[in-house]
């Protein structure tokens, strides 16, 4: 069993110092007279906070703070440097862009210069990865009170007694996102980079101020220092776990598939909603908090985010009231990807620690096929988990981005492509020698349309139903289900469900055009899977090639 972890948040061992006492003074050469808040506590970085322009409290309690331009991450802009100690490893290509360590020298020097500027810096250190035996200490240095609020809700906070032995950090980020990148330095095409140096274990974050470029940057080194390090295996997943059986499962899925709906579940705790890692003692969450999406948020439709949003949250680019601040989370004239940060404590059903020492029952691959071709639920196999993960398929709604006028099909690689660092592949096969290994149940759960696409007069699949099939997943009626072959996709689809109906079942059965149509759209469907498959197939073997749709 892994040591029982404190998750009270405890502030006292770093308060505020002047330069004259902080090592942090001569190591970056910053001003003597500089303030550092080293941990300060969310009513501190409050105060700091409300000096910011633009930054307010809303009528609940939560900090409101702006990104400036940037109101989401910026992909074409973050770099791996190219060092002797992780090139052979690094998947580079679109994802993973080289830098040259030149490039990063001048990067790094240009983000400490301007902190070096500043009269008032924050300072946070905390812990990536709940499980002791895998953490990551991140220290992170920054100029916004917000983005220190931000990274104290997001990572781990330790305790009184971890703090005053934390020592030095394994992982630094620089952020001085409020100052531009040099336009001239070799393969800047923006005045954004944000640029991670595994050899030196950095991040330097210039030209952005949205904070999820944090969260995701130490998501990214998770993803390098776990499987090199540790054979760990990280994951872009929800994970939850039942209250009367302590089963564990897994969720993956991109945005809009239901991965944060379908992982609250009454009957279960709530291990995290989007980070873990999959070690050989169990799973633990990554992170110590959430970072919900806002947009159209009510108390009715997602009740634990909406009460969590209280003092200590922060929330991201929403609009409010002058007068009264209260947010219109309907209103997404900022951005669509309006956000709050809170601690995770602030969710009910969290269990905390947020770790388990035992191993995944069910591994969940969620997908929104508005094609409606996909049947609701299929049970993959061995090879066909590592092709459906690797694929990482659902479609994108229309008004999701600009541009966007009706449904497509989108793909990433292992449900997370842009945070990736190895070949998908090898995450693909770590995920499958572990379903195999603890001898988990593999399921492709498709929480889209039913009858015909979503351009043609489908409808989406009841969320009732949907729950009802995770029931039966749990409940472990699908493992001895009856079971029929999906054809080209080759799925195994059950015959029966209770509580669902039998005619959703099979997607050729809900289908209400006609069965040329039907085959068309599958066809239409497999051949952008092939396509897709493409990129990967090269590190792939021939079983996992021949688990996708053939025509």
């Amino acid at each position: 069993m892994a040591p029982p972890i404190e998750s009270s948040i405890n502030f006292g061992a770093h308060p505020t110092i002047t330069s004259n006492q902080d090592p942090l003074v001569e190591q970056l050469s910053l001003k003597e007279d500089v303030l550092i808040r080293h941990n300060s506590s969310p009513a501190q970085l409050y105060e700091d906070g409300l000096l910011e322009k633009g930054t307010t409290i809303s009528a609940t309690g939560a900090l409101m703070a702006y990104s400036g331009k940037k109101t989401g991450r910026s992909p074409k802009d973050k770099r791996i440097v190219e060092e002797e100690t992780s090139k052979d490893d690094v998947w580079w290509g679109p994802v993973n862009k080289q830098v040259d360590e030149l490039t990063w020298k001048i990067s790094r020097a240009r983000a400490l210069d301007y902190l070096r500027t500043r009269d008032k810096l924050f300072v946070v250190d905390a812990f990536a990865g709940w499980d002791p035996r895998y953490r990551l200490k991140v220290r992170v240095i920054c100029a916004r009170a917000y983005h220190a609020l931000f990274m104290t809700n997001m990572l781990i906070r330790p305790t009184e007694e971890e703090l005053a032995n934390y020592g030095e950090p394994d992982f630094t980020i620089y952020n001085a996102g409020q100052f531009p990148a040099n336009p001239h330095t070799k393969g800047m095409t923006s005045p954004t980079t944000v640029e991670i140096n595994f050899k030196d274990m950095e991040m330097v974050i210039l030209g952005t101020e949205y904070a999820g470029e944090m969260k995701k940057g130490i998501f990214t080194v998770m993803f390098y220092i776990q499987p090199i390090k540790y054979k760990v295996l990280t994951l872009h997943s929800s994970c939850n776990v039942g209250t009367e059986k302590g089963d564990v499962t897994l969720f993956f899925g991109l945005s809009g598939t239901g991965k944060t709906t379908l992982s609250a579940d009454p009957h279960r705790k709530l291990i995290g909603d989007d980070e873990h890692c999959w070690s050989d003692n169990g799973v633990f969450n990554i992170e110590g908090g959430c970072y919900a999406k806002c947009l159209d948020l009510s108390g009715e439709k997602e009740p634990e985010i909406f009460n969590s949003i209280k003092f200590g949250a922060i929330l991201e680019n929403v609009v409010y009231n002058q007068d009264t601040k209260v947010v219109d989370y309907n209103d997404s004239s900022i951005t669509e990807n309006t956000r709050c940060a809170y601690p995770i404590e602030f969710i009910p059903s969290a269990k905390i620690p947020c770790l388990i020492d035992s191993h995944p029952s069910n591994i969940i691959l969620l997908t929104c096929d508005a094609s409606g071709v996909l049947p609701p639920v299929s049970k993959l196999n061995y090879d066909q988990v590592m092709y459906h993960f690797i694929s990482g398929y659902t479609s994108k709604m229309a008004g999701t981005e600009e541009g966007v006028t009706e449904p497509e099909a989108v793909f990433s690689a292992c449900f997370g492509q842009p945070f990736l660092v190895l070949h998908p592949m090898r995450y693909a096969q770590q995920l499958a020698d572990k379903i195999a290994h603890h001898k988990a149940n593999a399921w492709l759960l498709n929480t889209g349309w039913v009858g015909a696409s979503a351009a043609k007069g489908g409808k989406r699949c009841p969320l009732k139903y949907t729950r009802a099939i995770l029931d039966a997943i749990h409940g472990g009626q699908l493992s001895s289900a009856e079971y029929e072959q999906f054809p080209v996709f080759n799925l195994n689809i059950p015959k029966a469900v209770p509580n669902v109906p039998a005619e959703i079942l099979n997607p050729a059965s809900a289908w209400t055009e006609g069965g040329d149509s039907f085959k068309s759209e599958v066809s239409k469907l497999a051949g952008k899977f092939q396509e897709n498959f493409k990129t990967y197939a090269d590190q792939c073997t021939d079983n996992v090639k021949a688990a996708g749709p053939v025509l």
